[in-house]
């Protein structure tokens, strides 16, 4: 059932537990006579994928703060980002309560939300009231292919990522026979349906689906039907806390065959948890090997100075997202979000990621796509394929 504006205000008002708009005690407040700048951001901040919202929000935070102290002009007039953080929990219902109250706070843009599964509801919302929406993460094909003028993406989407997943399982791999889980999620099937795609176009063939949840641990009954299949490879639609207790559980049961994921298992945290088992596994992630982006290394020494841990996931992008939303408004000359909304799909920018830019849609152009193999308890980059990838960082 679609939630109209009105009845999403009404819940914002009955959930009065949501986490309050995370301006920061330590944020330096506005000179007299700056021009306010609110930018909304919305991801997991508790519960799971908590320590991926972080990173998000890290990311962001990072590239506020630094706006400020570069102290930008728009219009002629010297600016004040200012951050509003909302926690999504990874609800699409709660998405849209947190959109609602990002637009009734005013926010100029939205860097997020993370998941494809609450990036597509909030949305319309977003749309509805004309603000620009930038996800640094939201993979699946649907969102932009929903029409909406205020939505963009700054990596590869689920379409070009599924891609170059298939082709590298069959192909490189070898995989003939291939058992594929998803978990239901809008990034989790998405990805796998296009995975099976192309996994098929390349000659595989698809011996299991299965079916699981974001919230599962226990994959015990899905594997053992799997194992009977014998496949050469399983390929996981989800995040890392459902991938790594299944290639754990995958292992104890005396399983050898080759596991992958897409980016939502590309962290640091699903070696951690997975242990030993992790070894050899593959996941993918849009552009290219941090070390390899124009300003990857910079910008993970930074981080990790910063937030005194090590990049999770998509920081580097969220920090991408909010720089391209700010050369909009600096090329508007203003940060309406009617007046720069247009000079979105025209910006050009060369971001820590990437050269970003937009097609008609709000989907990145030529977006590469790098696959990555655990060895030695380390993510290690085996393959960029696709798009077009920036120069290398000497």
């Amino acid at each position: 059932m679609k939630m109209t504006t009105a009845r999403v205000s009404l819940l914002v008002a009955a959930l009065l537990s949501l986490t309050a708009c995370g301006k920061p005690a330590n944020e330096q407040p506005a000179t007299s006579g700056d021009l306010l700048v609110k930018i909304g951001a919305s991801a997991p901040l508790t519960g799971p994928q908590a320590h991926i919202g972080k990173d998000n929000e890290n990311g962001t935070r990072m590239a506020i703060e630094d706006a400020n102290a570069k102290g930008i002009l728009i219009g002629g007039k010297k600016v004040h980002f200012e951050l509003l953080s909302e926690d999504d929990q990874t609800d699409p219902k709660t998405a849209t309560i947190v959109a609602q109250k990002l637009v009734d706070a005013k926010v100029n843009g939205v860097i997020g939300h993370l998941n494809s599964g609450t990036t597509i509801p909030a949305s319309r919302i977003y749309s509805d009231n004309g603000i620009p929406q930038i996800s640094p993460s939201a993979t699946a094909v649907a969102y932009t292919a929903q029409g909406f003028k205020t939505a963009f993406r700054v990596m590869a989407n689920d379409g070009q990522q599924g891609k170059v997943l298939g082709e590298f399982a069959a192909k490189n791999l070898g995989a003939k026979k291939i058992a594929v889980i998803d978990d239901r999620t809008a990034y989790g099937q998405g990805i796998a349906d296009e995975f099976v795609k192309s996994a098929q176009a390349n000659g595989a063939q698809v011996v299991a689906r299965e079916y699981t949840t974001d919230k599962a641990v226990d994959f015990a009954a899905v594997l053992t039907s799997i194992k009977g299949k014998q496949p050469d490879l399983i390929f996981f639609g989800g995040m890392d806390p459902q991938g790594a207790p299944m290639v754990k559980q995958l292992r104890g049961l005396g399983v050898a065959t080759q596991f992958m994921m897409g980016d939502g298992g590309y962290t640091p945290k699903f070696i951690d948890n997975a242990g030993p088992a992790a070894e050899g596994a593959y996941a993918s992630l849009p552009g290219v090997p941090l070390d390899k982006m124009p300003n990857g290394r910079d910008f993970a020494a930074r981080y990790e100075a910063k937030f005194k841990q090590p990049i999770q996931l998509y920081a580097p992008y969220c920090y991408d997202a909010v720089n391209v939303m700010i050369a909009a408004m600096q090329q508007a000359g203003s940060a309406e979000p009617a007046k720069y909304l247009p000079e979105l799909g025209k910006v050009v920018h060369e971001g820590v990621t990437a050269k970003i830019s937009f097609d008609e849609k709000g989907d990145l152009k030529g977006g590469a796509v790098t696959m990555y193999q655990v060895r030695q308890g380390k993510w290690h980059a085996v393959e960029t394929m696709g798009g077009s990838a920036p120069a290398a960082a000497p």
